[in-house]
């Protein structure tokens, strides 16, 4: 009888269960893709995001080209910010942007650059601009000119110059422009073509030349929601439209384009 009380004593007794852990508690997050060009800005602001809204930002930064195609094969991207307009377009006609969403966020340069160490300086790029020539029996540094956005800036500004031809052969192609910019920082390429902001954060390297504005179409970044975005990513979205995401990519020499 007294075994029979103290097991439904035991049974009465409300269940409580172990607190979950910091790991186990589900974080608020949300993934962006960005272009590589905008790493350093991009960790900036989501470090500034995380403190302000405690959402933590899981940053996939790769060239445009690549994180398009991955966001159509579905993966779970909430905000794409692209180098380009193409990639964002084709996104666009395949419905994976949310509608309303998208914006034209920020511009670039493109410049030609040489490792610090090296002689040339001041390289004048005009039309005629020879630059299988400068390049002597080394390579130029290129991202992918098939696909990735600063690859093509590249090709269009040597087709309109009248370097091309000469230039093709002589191509280093790399998966992005970080990588092309690796490159030519660890002097194996003599010179390459990337964007300014990345020349500029890359101590191993000086730029030499401006490619003339007009030689290759307007370096426009667009940002947009993807279809199937958190309702957090447009805190994301407002952020970069901020005056404080402003004056970081400032920081970073980006033309900031929202008003």
């Amino acid at each position: 009888m007294l075994r029979r009380t103290a097991l439904a004593f035991l049974f009465a007794l409300p269940v409580v269960l172990p607190a979950q852990t910091p790991a186990q508690a589900q974080e608020k997050t949300i993934t962006v893709f960005a272009a590589a060009s905008m790493k350093n800005a991009v960790d900036d602001i989501n470090a500034a995001f995380l403190k302000a809204t405690g959402i933590k930002v899981v940053a996939s930064l790769a060239a445009s080209s690549a994180l398009a195609k991955q966001i159509e094969q579905g993966a779970p991207a909430d905000l794409f910010a692209s180098a380009d307009l193409d990639w964002m377009d084709y996104l666009d006609k395949k419905k994976l942007i949310k509608d309303g969403s998208r914006s034209n966020l920020l511009g670039n340069k493109l410049v030609l650059i040489a490792p610090k160490d090296s002689k040339l300086t001041n390289v004048t790029i005009a039309q005629g601009f020879d630059i299988a020539k400068l390049a002597g029996d080394s390579r130029i540094a290129v991202a992918d000119v098939r696909a990735v956005p600063a690859g093509k800036y590249a090709k269009a500004a040597l087709e309109k110059l009248g370097s091309w031809d000469a230039a093709e052969k002589k191509l280093a192609p790399a998966e992005n422009v970080r990588a092309a910019l690796a490159l030519v920082g660890r002097g194996e390429a003599s010179l390459g073509i990337v964007y300014e902001t990345d020349a500029k954060i890359e101590p191993n390297v000086k730029i030499v030349g401006h490619f003339p504005d007009g030689s290759y179409p307007p370096i426009v970044y667009p940002v947009a929601l993807t279809a199937t975005a958190k309702a957090d990513a447009q805190k994301y979205l407002d952020m970069l439209r901020s005056a404080a995401a402003k004056a970081t990519f400032e920081k970073y020499g980006f033309t900031v384009l929202t008003k």
